[in-house]
């Protein structure tokens, strides 16, 4: 895309009334970026969902003047400016609706990796919670992930820390514009993450670090992420909206079990009662419940020549041949499953001769 491509987009999210689903509508109907700033009033109103009163009140010049000025802190600040239509986008986003048009992001790491967990907890842990978080991060070394959280106090900053100590690529994902860091303690850390990671927001620069922008914030972790462990948490929090975030986009979702008499079990404890969470241990536990292992063995085999197919592996061999190639979060979606459900399709055909991974994470039929 070009600088003024990009200014159309950021300009197009400080547009009062439009949302992530709403600006995508309104970019496919119009053709282009561009074209939606170009548009009359009177085309806008029979685009579908947009509706007459908002036609009338779209106006754009106000939000082209601020996404000016944001370009210019952009370009000052050295970030780097991701839209939704750019390939160094995070692809996994792209499977749900309300996921962000753009992102300013300042870092190295790929945020279309291999594989991605988050870690998220309570701000105040026990030293058990610490401990344990800890070597739940260790333990995640020889899988080679990339690790996502939201640089707040407590498992969430200590998640990051121990990725510094142990040399694993990790993400911030920030509620609020990359003008500063909250909370501004971390910001010695984040500068460590950003050497080998980075920090990333939906938020322009000005924007402060409210209430209302963490849930936001929370929906992106949960979508970035293969895989989200909660480390302490109480019944209510950041950490339950973002499993309940994960369990909704059908990810896996580990929680760490606690005594009953504890406060900071509570949200944990009651995951893994609903059945919302796996109870995690160590991460050989999200190894094994993502099949993880049994993947990396690399096995030859031989394709069939008569090979029988369950019902699941049928639906999946019709979703791969629509499809020169594609990804496994785009599996995962189409066929609303879990992503160790998918892990568990995907091994099954692997075995049987009629699948081919590919790196990226990515899929072809044989």
């Amino acid at each position: 895309m070009t600088q003024q491509e990009y200014i159309y987009l950021i300009a197009l999210t400080k547009v009062p009334k439009v949302g992530p689903v709403m600006a995508k509508n309104l970019i496919s109907y119009c053709g282009s970026i561009e074209a939606v700033f170009a548009e009359s009033k009177k085309n806008l109103k029979k685009i579908p969902g947009i509706g007459h009163t908002f036609a009338e009140s779209f106006e754009t010049e106000t939000a082209l003047l601020e996404a000016e000025k944001e370009w210019k802190f952009i370009e000052k600040s050295n970030i780097q400016v991701l839209s939704y239509l750019d390939n160094a986008f995070p692809q996994r986003l792209l499977n749900f609706d309300s996921s962000p048009i753009v992102l300013y992001y300042n870092g190295n790491a790929d945020l279309n990796y291999h594989r991605t967990v988050a870690i998220v907890g309570t701000r105040q842990p026990s030293e058990y919670g610490r401990i344990m978080c800890d070597r739940i991060v260790e333990g995640l070394l020889p899988y080679n992930v990339l690790l996502v959280s939201g640089l707040a106090y407590g498992i969430d900053a200590a998640a990051h820390r121990k990725c510094v100590e142990v040399n694993i690529p990790t993400i911030g994902i920030l509620g609020h514009g990359l003008d500063r860091y909250y909370p501004a303690e971390h910001k010695s850390l984040a500068k460590k993450m950003i050497e080998n990671g980075g920090v990333l927001t939906e938020f322009p620069s000005d924007t402060r670090p409210d209430r209302e922008n963490f849930p936001m914030r929370n929906r992106i972790i949960a979508s970035l992420s293969d895989v989200v462990i909660v480390i302490e948490s109480k019944r209510k929090g950041g950490s339950i909206i973002t499993a309940e975030f994960a369990n909704e986009y059908n990810k896996d979702v580990f929680a760490l079990p606690g005594p009953v008499t504890e406060d900071l079990s509570e949200g944990c404890n009651k995951l893994i009662k609903q059945n919302k969470a796996h109870l995690i241990e160590s991460a050989a536990d999200v190894a094994y419940i993502t099949r993880w292992e049994e993947i990396d063995a690399g096995k030859v085999v031989q394709k069939q020549l008569f090979v029988e197919l369950d019902e699941d592996e049928t639906r999946m061999v019709a979703i791969l041949r629509e499809h020169k190639e594609i990804a496994i979060d785009a599996i995962t979606y189409k066929m609303a499953m879990s992503p160790s459900e998918v892990a568990s399709v995907l091994l099954a055909l692997e075995f049987k001769g009629m699948v081919k991974s590919l790196p990226g994470k990515k899929y072809v039929l044989i």
